[in-house]
């Protein structure tokens, strides 16, 4: 089996998974330089300009592999921008999310690049896999933001029977164990995301990063409110005077199939603007997404660190 590591030239098979509105150049090259490797968001830099200083400013730090995230959805205005710019500079990988890979796989197969593809089932993980993906990122119902319905164990072991590239599982990760758990059941590697959230170098606000310490894996709950499809969010006071369930115009619009491309673009973008609020500014509009693993972070600490305990776990559990 060829696991993350192998595939990539890194150290240990894990992913720091891109988060939207966190993931940062400091966290990205905190994990190069802890042997792991890690992506961020292209929809993380509002400009061109700013997604390419991104890219620029990591490469100046490192030479070890990193990765971008695309939304090749419709719903994603700049995705052909995006994708020509990471087609240019040639990144090391493109995780995709939320719509077909086809055209990112056809681009970057000629360059070396490499595509690994969001998945939550076999229908879709075969899909995939048949277009010419690399790797299939298993999102199990432990993950963080958007997450699957399958359980780690149960998605890992049915793409390895069904499919034959790398899965990598994301969710559900917090300690070295994890993933001596989830390479037994024929994973790859890992993406690893809510365990980060807390680190020095993320440009949230503190209220944020103090909230991943204060509440628990109890305090995550599912909410349709922010883009239309289910996002795991800590349940503050203003979730639960928010509600979790979309009303009935939201259902309506987001399933009626002529204005369904239109309602999206405007249910993501009220969406991340109502996140990106609460990520940049304590205000009472608090939305604040993470995962399961929450429950596992107890300190706001250095993004290097972090990467060392969870590698050192890794190499110490049997």
């Amino acid at each position: 089996m060829t696991t993350l590591d192998k595939l990539l030239g890194i150290d240990y098979p894990i992913i720091v998974a891109p988060m939207f509105l966190i993931s940062n150049t400091k966290m990205v090259k905190a994990a190069l330089a802890n042997g792991v490797t890690a992506a961020f968001p292209a929809l993380n830099y509002r400009t061109d300009q700013e997604l390419r200083a991104a890219i620029a400013n990591i490469r100046a730090a490192s030479d070890k592999p990193f990765g971008v995230n695309l939304i090749v959805n419709k719903s994603n205005p700049k995705y052909k921008g995006q994708l020509q710019t990471l087609l240019e500079l040639k990144v090391d990988f493109i995780i995709t999310s939320l719509g077909s890979p086809q055209e990112v796989i056809e681009k970057c197969k000629p360059l070396g690049m490499k595509v690994f593809c969001d998945v939550v089932d076999l229908s879709y993980a075969k899909k995939v896999e048949a277009l010419g993906a690399d790797a299939l990122i298993a999102v199990n119902n432990r993950a963080g933001g958007h997450a699957g319905k399958m359980s780690p164990k149960e998605l890992i072991t049915l793409l390895k029977e069904q499919c034959t590239i790398p899965v990598i599982s994301a969710g559900g990760i917090a300690h070295g164990r994890d993933i001596k758990e989830v390479l037994s059941w024929g994973a790859a590697g890992v993406s690893v995301g809510t365990i980060f959230i807390a680190c020095e170098e993320a440009d949230i606000s503190p209220e944020y990063k103090q909230a991943m310490v204060d509440y628990g894996e109890k305090d995550i709950v599912m909410t349709t409110k922010l883009s239309g499809s289910a996002l795991t969010v800590i349940n503050t006071p203003y979730v639960q005077q928010l509600g979790t369930k979309a009303n009935w115009l939201e259902r309506l619009l987001n399933n009626n199939k002529t204005l369904k491309k239109y309602v999206k673009m405007i249910i993501a973008y009220r969406g991340m603007k109502q996140v990106e609020k609460a990520a940049f500014g304590a205000t009472y509009k608090t939305v604040w997404c993470a995962g399961p693993a929450i429950e596992h972070v107890h300190s706001i600490r250095p993004m290097g660190e972090i990467v060392q305990t969870l590698t050192k776990e890794f190499m110490e559990s049997s």
